[in-house]
């Protein structure tokens, strides 16, 4: 079955998540943002950014973007966001559909201390996604230069990844100290392999 991507408008609490964390600083960074700018400006904000989602059991609208932002919405208080229902995987048995979505890169299993869980553990809803300082962490050294927005899926939770096993955070979200660490760590040869790596090949 297959839909001719099609366009709706949907509440941002309505959405359904597929990952178990985001970095709630950005969270705060996006809702900043938002209330910063005009009527106008807002209506053009999201005319730019469609949420690109999936139809799955039960009718339900699972996004496979834009989480940060969706939470930062619901938080705002917005009544609907536009979505873009890429496939309709309605009629597939739950476990089918996420192997399905984990197959097209579209899903991401792993929990805010990088381990894979079960299928079961994906929250119904954006506001009940768990913070990953380490995830704000990612984020920040990529706007810092530390690396290149990359198309990979998931690049910056691979990232995440990386630095957990590496640099401590002394507190709930990462320092000025963590994010310089961050920074050298991110072009050294160790991080080649990760997406949007900018270190010197000698």
């Amino acid at each position: 079955m297959q839909l001719h991507h099609p366009q709706l408008q949907v509440a941002p609490a309505d959405l359904r998540p597929t990952q178990l964390t985001v970095g709630y600083a950005e969270v705060a960074a996006k809702r900043a943002e938002w209330a910063k700018l005009a009527r106008k400006k807002r209506r053009e904000l999201l005319g730019r950014h469609w949420f690109p989602g999936v139809l799955g059991p039960g009718g339900k609208i699972y996004i496979v973007d834009h989480h940060h932002l969706g939470l930062a919405l619901i938080e705002e208080k917005v009544d609907s966001v536009p979505v873009l229902v890429q496939r309709d995987f309605s009629w597939l048995e739950p476990a089918v559909f996420w192997r399905t979505m984990e197959f097209n890169r579209w899903a991401h299993p792993y929990d805010a201390h990088g381990h894979r869980t079960d299928y079961d553990a994906f929250p119904a809803k954006l506001t009940d996604l768990t913070d990953d300082p380490y995830r704000t962490l990612s984020a920040q050294v990529r706007e810092a230069g530390g690396y290149a927005k990359d198309a990979t899926p998931y690049a910056e939770f691979l990232w995440a990844d990386f630095l957990r096993s590496r640099v401590k955070l002394k507190g709930k979200q990462p320092g000025k100290r963590a994010l310089k660490q961050s920074l050298e760590l991110a072009h050294t040869h160790e991080a080649a392999y990760l997406p949007g790596w900018s270190g010197l090949i000698v």
